[in-house]
């Protein structure tokens, strides 16, 4: 039987050389025959380079590829991010501060030997913080404006949990060089011109207009929205999720600071409109800005002049990108010998930041699922689709529960985000029995899952209202003895803590000219 052993992806940017890079480093220790990967993308075609929010995960992935934390934050103008805060969601207000709430990256996991929902819903009369700031100090360093580390920490580690800020186009462009220069990745600039198929349904190779037939045994599609391969060439259909998440639309922009000593958040803010909600990622030299919106109620210009209230005093940049949406996946991501990643598999708005997070998913699940031998390919294609199926649905729940528990109601498109018939089915059971009674373990039993109880609970204990949570807490007695201790080492830790971080910006003036010890 045939061994798999070459590899051709289609399209570049981040999903392409993720995915290269990612399969060069850990195919060569997996597999026990050589593996030659080849990258194809359209000569002169240059990534885009918007601000992209990245989770923790990032970390482990960048180590994994031999990429220092220093040499990543220097070459990609990467901030850091200690995760998103969410302003006028819960209800249309003029004072964002008094209705903004946290989705932190350091979880109570991290804090608590055992979960601190009980003791925070029994203290909600006499000791009424916010879910967030109760089960971590996290909310108080964002809003100190402090990074999550000092210059001495060692690479990938920190005094709490951060993923990073990062200009997209210049984070393809580093993975571009460490694939071919460092791991022996081919790189072709060729425009594909023709997929070609065999009797069975695989493909066998791809015609490109510079470079001729470039031959493979699995194919990756990189290829964006237009999925060249798994859409285009191999007729797999897309299945829409626009009833369910309703925005189509967004436009772009990058918005220079009025001041090199301006405070850069380390976190994202994520803040909601009459007929959407506005981005905004703080990179080392500029902010990456973006509105998405439902078309059917704001249309381009309706947009801009939002932004232009956003901004305030600052001037609206001239290089606005209109970008249309359309939220949803394939059928399947792995078909026959071709598996889409990125935008060829599916699309969300970035809501949670999760479009790398999804990359780094599938780049880890087609490594260790990779086929030794072409008979290998039909089972492992549906145990991927099976897993890329409950992921997925996985993240449009998550997406839409922000939506759902939001208690605005001023505009059409607020108010037909909640009519029931936009709900996912799961989020419909959760829902019902989170009326009464928190989020429980067993509701999660899929380990597949990429966003966990706990993430739910940032937003359900962020955006319900008083009422809905003292309702919540009448099912609950004292709290235990370690939810007690571990509240007050917390208080304790802020004290420690605030006195040896600095502001972000100030970490990464200090970055310029210095550098993170190596982790042992």
């Amino acid at each position: 039987m045939s061994q798999v052993s070459r590899l051709v992806i289609v399209g570049g940017g981040i999903a392409g050389w993720l995915t290269a890079a990612y399969m060069a480093r850990t195919l060569c220790d997996k597999v026990n025959h050589d593996i030659r990967i080849t990258l194809v993308e359209s000569p002169g075609s240059t990534p885009v380079g918007v601000g992209e929010g990245c989770w923790p995960s990032l970390r482990n992935t960048l180590a994994h590829l031999g990429i220092s934390e220093n040499r990543f934050m220097q070459e990609c103008q990467a901030t850091f991010n200690q995760g998103t805060r969410f302003e006028n969601w819960r209800h249309h207000s003029a004072n964002t501060d008094n209705d903004a709430f946290y989705h932190l990256f350091d979880t109570p996991t991290l804090n608590w030997p055992v979960s601190p929902v009980p003791f925070w819903l029994s203290h909600l009369n006499d000791d009424p913080h916010p879910f967030a700031d109760s089960v971590s100090i996290q909310q108080q360093v964002c809003e100190a404006g402090l990074a999550p580390k000092q210059l001495s920490t060692p690479e990938f580690q920190g005094h709490l949990n951060y993923g990073y800020h990062v200009d997209a186009g210049k984070f393809a462009n580093l993975l571009s060089r460490v694939a071919c220069y460092e791991m022996g990745v081919s790189h072709i600039q060729a425009d594909l011109t023709h997929v070609h198929h065999n009797a069975a349904g695989d493909i066998t190779h791809i015609s490109t207009r510079q470079a001729g037939d470039i031959a493979g045994d699995l194919f990756i599609d990189c290829t964006g929205f237009s999925s060249r391969l798994l859409a285009q060439s191999m007729n797999v259909p897309f299945v829409d999720y626009s009833h369910i998440l309703l925005a189509d639309r967004a436009i772009a922009m990058q918005v220079p600071y009025s001041s090199e000593n301006t405070e850069i958040p380390p976190y994202t803010r994520s803040v909601a409109q009459d007929a959407g909600w506005v981005w905004d990622i703080g990179l080392r030299d500029r902010r990456g800005i973006g509105y998405v919106y439902r078309s059917a109620d704001c249309s381009d210009a309706q947009a801009r002049d939002a932004l232009m209230t956003y901004l305030g005093d600052e001037q609206l940049p001239g290089d606005i990108r209109v970008i249309p949406l359309r939220p949803g996946r394939r059928a399947k991501a792995w078909h026959h010998n071709c598996v889409a990643i990125g935008m060829s598999a599916g699309f969300i708005e970035p809501l949670e930041s999760c479009a790398l997070l999804m990359i780094e998913d599938a780049c880890k699940q087609v490594a260790d699922l990779f086929p030794a031998k072409h008979a290998d390919m039909p089972h492992t294609a549906a145990l991927y689709n099976d897993t890329f199926v409950r992921r997925w649905d996985n993240v449009v729940e998550f997406i839409k529960l922000h939506y759902v528990l939001s208690g605005r109601e001023d505009t059409p498109f607020w108010l037909d985000n909640k009519r029931v018939s936009t709900w996912p089915a799961g989020l419909k059971q959760k829902l019902l029995r989170w009326q009464s009674a928190p989020p429980a373990s067993c509701e999660f039993p899929d380990c597949q899952s990429l966003f966990t109880r706990e993430h739910y609970e940032f937003i359900l204990f962020g955006m319900q209202s008083e009422k809905q949570l003292h309702a919540m807490a009448e099912s609950y007695g004292k709290a235990s003895d370690l939810a007690r201790m571990a509240s007050a080492a917390l208080e304790e830790r802020w004290g420690y803590t605030q006195a040896k971080l600095i502001s972000h910006r100030a970490l990464l003036k200090a970055l310029e000219k210095d550098r993170f010890p190596r982790a042992r």
